[in-house]
């Protein structure tokens, strides 16, 4: 015959190996922040990283912020940053990340393609934000 005290551990084990099993269906969606200027070269720079963000759906929330209101300023601030930046990437609430190959990239300024200005270029691409977005969808 089964106590109480049993019935209770077990329950208690089976809750705790559930929630072990369920962990990343259960953890949050990642959060990113797209904090940039709202004016055309920045809009068509962003565009690549905004239809992969809007075709993830429901994995994950998009807030997008003026970087040039209040909002904007203050979370340039969190993120340690100050001055002329026109884009800040930031994916909960982290812009500086480690790449699989061990390099260090951080989503501020513009991303490093071909048309963009040199002095305006940043170190990253939208695969290098597509890489650790999909690394959070997935728990990692």
């Amino acid at each position: 015959m089964t106590t109480r005290r049993q019935f209770l551990a077990a329950a208690a084990l089976a809750a705790s190996a559930l929630t072990l099993a369920a962990g990343p269906a259960l953890a949050a969606p990642p959060v990113v922040e797209i904090v940039a200027m709202g004016h055309p070269p920045v809009k068509a720079a962003l565009q690549p990283l905004r239809d992969w963000l809007a075709a993830q759906g429901s994995k994950l929330r998009v807030a997008e912020i003026d970087i040039e209101g209040a909002e904007g300023a203050k979370r340039m601030q969190a993120a340690g940053l100050s001055g002329h930046i026109p884009v800040l990437i930031l994916i909960d609430g982290k812009h500086a990340f480690r790449r699989k190959d061990g390099s260090q990239v951080a989503f501020v300024n513009f991303p490093n393609t071909p048309d963009t200005p040199a002095g305006a270029r940043g170190n990253w691409t939208t695969a290098d934000v597509q890489a650790v977005v999909a690394d959070r969808i997935k728990g990692k």
